[in-house]
């Protein structure tokens, strides 16, 4: 069997670093990025789109790559994003081809389907991709992953290997999610009572593991079981539930970001009224990988270590698809609404 090497673009971010100190344990990793961080594996500062990635993974020997490095806040400059996200994942992707990698990995998020009233209750990795024009981060991982279905038709000889995770949280996690659940209240904006999928980091680690060290291919959401409503959360944390008009907070945003006291748009609100709610059937059943802890039992996990707050899950109302054990035909029908056990 060759011998695994592994490049991991966004190297010194949050999961990059994770992956990187597990991975390093039982094979050869090194990482790029264009921020400095300690590691247990050398991290080379190169930015992604920089035309000499070809010539480090030549250099390096590179069998496998796991590219993570994205714009995950939204700025001001869409166009620099577009550049590091889309663009520069078409230079690793060349890279790769002109390197003779033989095995790519991406993040891509649950965000790639779109935040909109009419998603399915359940998304499943059949379901169309819409991710929103006006909220860049999403916009960008559908347009990605266009891009990887051509390459797929082109390079057939590069397997892909495609993760949609949900809202990843941690012991550490310090991210635009985590700024939801930190401050006095909950929002809910409109009291659409949208659901949150949760996954531990750990499980993030685990299953970009398993599947580098299996070769696998695919695409997978990667969630844990079930979900918790906004209400829920609330009521976990001891937090009141904020609800107000949705034209009241756009019009706040629209203040906001004219003064530019901040860059979120008023048409992000949709990331709060329509969450994308991710069942991980085919992660389970056909990846093989199970994920440690629940949703529920991740974010539990992440109000005690990250919030300081205990979370009871004795008495939680989770979510969950109310079948998955029927055929694909019942099977999709029963994703179109939820359960509350």
């Amino acid at each position: 069997m060759t011998e695994k090497r592994v490049l991991i673009t966004g190297a010194a971010g949050y999961v990059g670093h994770l992956l990187g100190e597990s991975l390093s344990r039982n094979m050869s990793v090194v990482g790029v990025d264009v921020a400095h961080r300690e590691a247990c594996f050398p991290i080379f500062n190169l930015d992604i789109c920089d035309a000499s990635l070809v010539e480090v993974l030549r250099a390096e020997r590179i069998t496998h790559v796991v590219h993570l490095a994205s714009v995950m806040s939204a700025g001001r400059n869409r166009a620099r994003e577009y550049q590091i996200d889309v663009e520069g994942t078409r230079n690793v992707l060349d890279a790769c081809v002109r390197a003779g990698v033989a095995h790519f990995t991406l993040t891509s998020s649950g965000a790639a389907y779109g935040y909109h009233a009419d998603n399915p209750a359940w998304l499943r990795e059949s379901d169309v991709l819409r991710g929103n024009r006006e909220f860049a981060y999403s916009d960008h991982k559908r347009l990605i992953e266009e891009m990887l279905a051509e390459y797929r038709q082109r390079h057939p000889q590069l397997k892909q290997l495609i993760f949609r995770p949900c809202s990843i949280v941690g012991a550490t996690t310090n991210s635009k999610i985590s700024a939801l659940f930190s401050g006095r209240s909950i929002l809910d904006p409109g009291a659409h009572n949208s659901p949150f999928v949760f996954i531990w980091d750990q499980d993030v680690v685990g299953a970009i593991e398993y599947g580098v060290t299996r070769d696998a291919d695919g695409i997978y959401n990667l969630a844990g079981d079930g979900a918790l409503t906004p209400a829920e959360i609330a009521r976990l944390l001891h937090k009141p539930l904020r609800r107000p008009p949705v034209w009241l907070l756009k019009t706040l945003l629209a203040l906001s970001f004219g003064l530019r006291l901040g860059d979120a748009h008023p048409a992000q609100v949709r990331f709060l009224q329509y969450r994308p709610v991710l069942l991980n059937t085919r992660l389970k059943s056909e990846l093989g990988y199970q994920p440690q802890k629940t949703s529920a039992e991740a974010f539990a996990f992440f109000a005690e270590h990250a919030l300081g707050r205990k979370v009871d899950l004795n008495s939680a109302r989770i979510t969950h698809c109310s079948d998955l054990s029927t055929s694909d035909s019942t099977q999709l029908a029963a994703t179109n609404h939820r359960t509350v056990v």
